[in-house]
């Protein structure tokens, strides 16, 4: 993997920055989100963020980097939360399925830019093997207490499911009419009951 951008100066003010780099990379875009426009949205000096980030390109790929390391972390805080694999999958899924609009702006943004820089595409491919973990070990640890009978490999009913949850973030970012968050989970949580082999779990209703 390509070495991590150095980080410069800033302590605990460099993560407000960096928050704010995250809203106007979702509102701008990679290419659109300048000095001026964090400046603006963050309350700091131009010459501030020089400081910190050296150059307009390590700081929005250091936001990137810095959010989707967040992302994981609450996946892992989901996952550890649940004993009941099948629960604990039901509730990694909605994580991704109502994470906001700007969140799901930055997920897209991160993995357009990956498909560019080098360095965030190593790092695009260690993200996704923490990201997989907490799903892929409940799915496992389901199987080994016999709670799921597995139609297919583990992995690959991952990927599946990872891959479809992905489908959709990419669908609302484009402002598609549907699929609905709600039709959507129910038709994936259908399918995965008959993907595991679930028999007897309750029913997986989500309140907000």
């Amino acid at each position: 993997m390509p070495a991590m951008r150095k980080r410069r100066a800033g302590g605990e003010k460099r993560n407000a920055v960096l928050d704010a780099v995250a809203g106007v990379l979702a509102a701008r875009g990679y290419e659109n989100t300048r000095f001026a426009d964090v400046s603006a949205a963050g309350g700091v000096a131009i010459s501030t963020l020089q400081t910190y980030f050296g150059s307009r390109e390590d700081m929005v790929i250091e936001a990137m980097q810095v959010f989707t390391d967040r992302e994981v972390d609450a996946l892992q805080a989901v996952s550890a939360a649940e004993a009941d694999p099948w629960r604990r999958l039901v509730a990694l899924m909605d994580r991704s399925l109502h994470n906001s609009e700007s969140t799901r702006q930055v997920l897209v943004e991160f993995w357009r830019s990956a498909m560019r820089d080098d360095e965030l595409r190593a790092y695009s491919a260690e993200v996704q093997t923490r990201y997989r973990a907490p799903f892929l070990a409940a799915v496992r640890e389901g199987a080994e207490r016999g709670a799921f009978t597995l139609a297919h490999d583990a992995e690959a009913m991952t990927d599946l499911l990872l891959s479809a949850l992905a489908g959709l973030i990419i669908s609302r970012v484009q402002r598609h009419p549907t699929p609905s968050p709600a039709d959507f989970r129910d038709v994936l949580l259908t399918q995965l009951r008959l993907m595991l082999g679930v028999q007897d779990s309750e029913p997986s209703t989500r309140t907000d």
